[in-house]
């Protein structure tokens, strides 16, 4: 007994004997510390994320005022490349007035159209192609070579190609959006499937999944960190894809805005127009943000950023 009594005596000799209040204080301390430090660290979040936008505002307004100043003392010939000003004007001539060829919402509507369009067609071609070849070796080497040449043509030029057999019309213009879209995505699904823990499908064998099984559950899942990271590039690509369709004929749209403002030697339409292109692609961003968060929350945030790494020098390297 007496072993029991002097851990008894030791533990009271450490606890007070109001231990349980002492007790509850001691949950209480830790409970306000935890506070606490989750109190700093969002503070510091809030203060990094003002300094950011600070930064990002103070930059904005350098490059702008800059701009401004330069071009009013015609250090920089505004003839040339334009002032932020005559941009404000041009916009709201454009609201105002509309366009040549119609409302700059019109404009607006059919380069977005198009580049929506050709986005979906290149994701689900580059999907669907990168996750078959990923999974089924035989296929990925027949179809290697032909994937190198095809890769290794300007596909910018294949737009002249589109005019021609698909006319000035949409097609063309979201012909090629997709197949800009299409290298970008099938490289990363391609990728994305090679890199699926070859655990987790031997596993899936041995519980007797089948093949369509396999990929619906498995692969592509696990594929999907970098499927989304190649979403960011994707719509950037199918907006390029649009314009330059539009450049090379057609009826409607921004791209037709800018030649056209080009022809007339406006750099003040020229800007105004890449205005509203880096607005749509900005919301196109933040959308593909949205699922990103949604979709890939259970992931690692450096897997994510892994795949994005991957996509964004893909895109350096075409």
């Amino acid at each position: 007994m007496s072993a029991p009594q002097l851990d008894v005596d030791f533990v009271q000799s450490a606890v007070p004997v109001n231990g349980g209040s002492k007790s509850a204080a001691i949950g209480d301390l830790t409970a306000g510390e935890e506070a606490a430090v989750a109190g700093d660290l969002g503070r510091s979040t809030r203060r990094r994320r003002i300094w950011i936008w600070g930064a990002r505002i103070a930059t904005l307004v350098i490059i702008l005022g800059g701009w401004q100043l330069l071009t009013s003392a015609k250090i920089i010939d505004p003839f040339f490349w334009g002032q932020p000003s005559g941009i404000v004007k041009q916009l709201n001539a454009w609201v105002q007035h509309g366009t040549t060829y119609g409302s700059i919402w019109e404009q607006i509507w059919v380069t977005f159209k198009e580049a929506v369009l050709g986005f979906l067609l290149g994701v689900a071609a580059g999907v669907i192609a990168g996750v078959l070849l990923g999974m089924f070796r035989f296929l990925a080497d027949v179809a290697s070579p032909y994937i190198k040449i095809a890769n290794a043509i300007p596909r910018i030029v294949l737009g002249s190609l589109f005019t021609v057999a698909l006319g000035l019309g949409t097609p063309s213009k979201v012909a090629l959006a997709s197949v800009l879209v299409f290298f970008v995505v099938f490289f990363n699904a391609f990728q994305g499937v090679r890199e699926v823990d070859r655990n987790l499908l031997a596993n899936a064998r041995v519980l007797g999944a089948s093949k369509p099984a396999i990929i619906r559950h498995v692969v592509v899942p696990s594929a999907l960190v970098w499927i989304i990271a190649s979403l960011h590039v994707a719509f950037g690509m199918a907006i390029i894809g649009a314009i330059v369709g539009e450049f090379l004929g057609a009826q409607k749209g921004l791209g037709l805005v800018i030649a056209t403002a080009q022809n007339n030697f406006n750099p003040n339409g020229v800007f105004a127009a890449i205005f509203i292109i880096a607005v749509l692609a900005l919301t196109a961003e933040g959308l593909i943000g949205l699922l990103e968060r949604r979709l890939l929350s259970w992931r690692p945030q450096v897997a994510v950023m892994a795949a994005g790494i991957f996509c964004t020098l893909l895109c350096l390297v075409e």
